[in-house]
Parts: C-alpha cells; sequence; structure tokens
C-alpha cells in the first residue's frame, strides 16, 4: 500500500495535480493508494496520526511542490514545514518515506539530506514509485530504480533522472477531490507535456523537467479535459512551461479540443512564450476554450531580452497582445525585472513600452531568484564572492545558500528598486508591481498591490464569492469592479 500527502497549504488552494497523476499511475499497477491531504488539516500532526494509527503502509510519498515562494522581500521558505512533516511521520510509522514533485526536483540531494527522508524522486515520480514498491518488496535494487535519490551505508547514490521519452499519464483525475480545489482554489491543473529547451538564464524547469520535450497524445489530455467537466470543473489552467514550444503541439491540441466542441462547454487559461505565435493560432485557441494567456515577457528592453536569452523582441511582444486582443483572449505579461544590467534606462524603456501596447495586466516584481545549475547561478559566481555581492539579497545570514530564497537586484537601481519601478508604473492598475522592501519602508510612494498568490486572502475571499480563473484574471476584474 502508498500513502501519498500532499504537503502543499498554499492560500488559495492549488490541487496537487503531480500527486494525482501518480496515484493513478500506481492504481493502473494495483497498488493500493491512499492519500493524505494536508491541505485541508486544521492540525497536520493530527490528521496524520489518525491515519497511521489505522494504517500500515509500505511506502510514504510526500509531494512537494514549492520550495519557497518566489517572491521577494517575502522571501518564505517552505523546507522547514517540509523537514517537520518528515519528521512527524517517522515518529508514526516505520514505513520509507520519500519525496518528490517540481520544486524538490530543483534541489533534489539537498532535500533529502536536509530533512532526513528515506529517498527522493528527481524527475517524473509516476513509473519511478511503482519500480520502487517493487524493489522495496524484491531485491531492494535501488541502483534500478530512474530517479531516485538513497543512502547505502551512509553514502547518498543519486541515479540519472526520470525524464522518460514517452509521457503518458492517467487521464482519469478521480483520487483528489479536485471539485474541492475548484470550488476553494478557482481554477483545476491539466498538463498537456513536460519538458523545456529553452535556454533562459533564470528558469529551473529544464532542472525539474528535463530539455526534452515529452508531449501527451491531444486525445489523451481531452479525455481528461472531459473526466473534469463530468465532476464540474469547467476551467481549467494548463500548467505547461510554454504551450506553444513546440507550437504543433499547441495546434494539435486545439484542434482535439474543437474537435469535440470542448471551447464551448470549458474555459482555459495557460503560459506561453511570445515566439512562436500568430493570430490563426489565436483563433484557434480562443475556439478551443482559451480565455487568457500569461507570456514570459521579461522585458521590452533589446539588451536585457538578450541577457535572459529570450528569442522575441519587443516588436513581437506588442504583435502577441494584438493577436489576443483581436481574439477575444485576456492577456498577461510577465516580466522580470533587476536582473544583470538592468539600469534606470533599461527599466523605463520596457515599463513604457508594455504601456503602450496595452495587455490587460503585467506582473512587474522586482528580483530573480538564484537557482543553482542555472546560468545565473554562473553569472553570480563570476562576480566574485557571493557574500559581498551587492546585487544578491537575501533575509537570511551566514553563507548565500541557493536552496534558501536568495535573489539577484540589479544595485544600479540604487537602494530603492522596489519605489523606483512603482513610480515608473505610477497609478496604472494593470501593473501588479513590488512590494517595497523593508529598506525602503520609510519611502512616500505607496506600492502597487503584488501579485504574490501565497497566503493571498484576498483571492481566497473572491473565490469563495464564485470567482473563478488564473489568479491574474480574478485580481484584474477586482480592480475593475
Amino acid at each position: 500500500m502508498l500513502a501519498l500527502v500532499n504537503t502543499n497549504t498554499m492560500v488559495p488552494p492549488i490541487a496537487p495535480i503531480g500527486l494525482d497523476y501518480i496515484a493513478g499511475t500506481a492504481r493502473q499497477a494495483d497498488i493500493r493508494v491512499d492519500i493524505i491531504d494536508l491541505c485541508w488539516a486544521e492540525d497536520t500532526r493530527d490528521i496524520l496520526r489518525t491515519y497511521f494509527s489505522s494504517h500500515s503502509p509500505e511506502l510514504v510519498g510526500l509531494s512537494f511542490r514549492n520550495v519557497d515562494d518566489c517572491f521577494w522581500p517575502s522571501a518564505k521558505w517552505f523546507l522547514p514545514e517540509l523537514t517537520d512533516t518528515v519528521r512527524s511521520i517517522r515518529s508514526m510509522t516505520d514505513a520509507p518515506v520519500v519525496i518528490g514533485g517540481v520544486g524538490f526536483s530543483i534541489f533534489a540531494r539537498q532535500i533529502v539530506e536536509y530533512t532526513g527522508a528515506d529517498f527522493g524522486i528527481r524527475g517524473d515520480g509516476e513509473q519511478t514509485i511503482v519500480s520502487l514498491i517493487k524493489e522495496l518488496r524484491g531485491k531492494k535494487r535501488f541502483e534500478k530504480v530512474k530517479g531516485l535519490i538513497w543512502q547505502n551505508n551512509g553514502r547518498f547514490h543519486t541515479n540519472p533522472p526520470a525524464w522518460p521519452a514517452k509521457l503518458q499519464l492517467s487521464p482519469n483525475r478521480d483520487l483528489v477531490d479536485n471539485k474541492l480545489y475548484f470550488v476553494k482554489g478557482g481554477q483545476c491543473g491539466l498538463e498537456t507535456k513536460r519538458g523545456c529547451n529553452r535556454r533562459c538564464i533564470y528558469c529551473a524547469d529544464a532542472l525539474s523537467k528535463g530539455t526534452e520535450l515529452r508531449v501527451r497524445q491531444p486525445k489523451e489530455i481531452a479525455d481528461e479535459a472531459e473526466a473534469l467537466l463530468s465532476k464540474g470543473i469547467d476551467v481549467l489552467h494548463l500548467c505547461d512551461s510554454e504551450f506553444n514550444i513546440p507550437v504543433s503541439h499547441a495546434w494539435a491540441v486545439c484542434e482535439e479540443f474543437n474537435r469535440r466542441s470542448l471551447g464551448k462547454k470549458l474555459r482555459w487559461y495557460t503560459y506561453m512564450a511570445v515566439t512562436p505565435f500568430e493570430a490563426d493560432l489565436a483563433k484557434a485557441m480562443h475556439r478551443a476554450g482559451c480565455v487568457g494567456i500569461d507570456f514570459t515577457g521579461d522585458s521590452a528592453c533589446p539588451s536585457m531580452l538578450k541577457t535572459y536569452r529570450q528569442a522575441h523582441g519587443k516588436e513581437e511582444l506588442g504583435w502577441a497582445v494584438n493577436f489576443c486582443r483581436t481574439n477575444g483572449i485576456r492577456v498577461m505579461i510577465d516580466l522580470l525585472l533587476a536582473g544583470p544590467g538592468e539600469t534606470y534606462e533599461t527599466l523605463t524603456e520596457t515599463i513604457e513600452f508594455v504601456k503602450h501596447i496595452n495587455p490587460d495586466c503585467v506582473g512587474a516584481p522586482v528580483g530573480i531568484r538564484i537557482y543553482p545549475g542555472t546560468a545565473m547561478e554562473h553569472i553570480v559566481n563570476q562576480m566574485g564572492t557571493l557574500e559581498k555581492n551587492p546585487n544578491i539579497q537575501r533575509s537570511y545570514s551566514g553563507p548565500v545558500d541557493f536552496l534558501k530564497p536568495t535573489f539577484y537586484i540589479s544595485e544600479q537601481l540604487g537602494r530603492q528598486p522596489a519605489q523606483l519601478v512603482n513610480e515608473l508604473i505610477g497609478k496604472d492598475e494593470r501593473f501588479f508591481g513590488p512590494s517595497v522592501q523593508r529598506a525602503e519602508q520609510s519611502a512616500q510612494a505607496e506600492p502597487a498591490s503584488d501579485h504574490n498568490y501565497n497566503d493571498n486572502m484576498v483571492l481566497a475571499e473572491a473565490i469563495k464569492n464564485g470567482a473563478r480563473g488564473a489568479y491574474w484574471d480574478i485580481l484584474r476584474k477586482l480592480r475593475e469592479s
């Protein structure tokens, strides 16, 4: 028997889609699965104690979605809470503990060591957890389990990541209470592919999902959408890194949705790269039910786009907004401000251009979360001693540790970068500006509300009152009401 634990307690609640897929695959392998969802627990120790007092699983799997909230200056770190959960479970059962999830995979070995878990799974967990249970029942040949991190005689072993070329997930989605998440979280996720072959200097998706694009069959994706629809879930968020890469996959998914007339029954949102994108694809997406796109814009300054290794230019960013506008799709642009080389001039160019092209919403946080294994780590390491680097911001003391929330904020923006951004934004309510840092609390300018979705009670209340959709779109509607 496999006990799967959702450790994510963020508000508004996000359904543990990875846990749902893993549970479905384990059940197909004739493994009994129980799900313990800490999201709904008033006392997490109490719900764990109740379960383990009457159940003896072979393995306990913990899903770890986010290491931190990725926002400066809040910089909320979730690893201590995960460690407490591992310790609680250890005190209640002798079953080995394995941790997985997108957030986990970025720091896999470090998190296993930090928490004291028995195992970790880097990459896709569906087939790996089935293989792990088989080995626990048999000869314990852990070196054969793809993606597994494990110990032997006090030594850690890290097997190659589990990124199977063929991505096949259970479309049933009936082991997690997705309807409850929809009612209290306002949307439900669906994956159409995994992996990212882009070279953005800051992104950790390649670390957690691999660099090879692994797409699902459009029929399977549509089957899953219909399964969720049958539960009364008619607003989806496609959780892919960038839905239009490869663009042929985006077309294929839309064609299958349109063949089944799903666009008449559901609404969905997605993340996308600015290119490749064209008016005909926007039209097909809208017909298939797409009502909102969140673009990875990063910047509208050519030098910053080059630094970030983005393939698009400012003109393409404008075209993308126009394609959405003319096809009835709401549009959000996520900016990445204060990266390497950012100055007052580059910042001004970006904000003024984005105002001009008129998207519905703009995310304008300050700071880039630095992940180990990315080009950003290489950039800051080349700058010399990390502890003396004026571009690095953190809320913890001691040596710089990228396992903890650590951010790059260009020193060329001065001592009050958030205030500077908010002054450039002005009273433009399309922008979700940055929160003011502690060092800026005495500043006279009032900051715009940011779009940190962690513990966002404004969002939670709106969803309670019936709001549905991507969180940026819900916040947009609140501002316009």
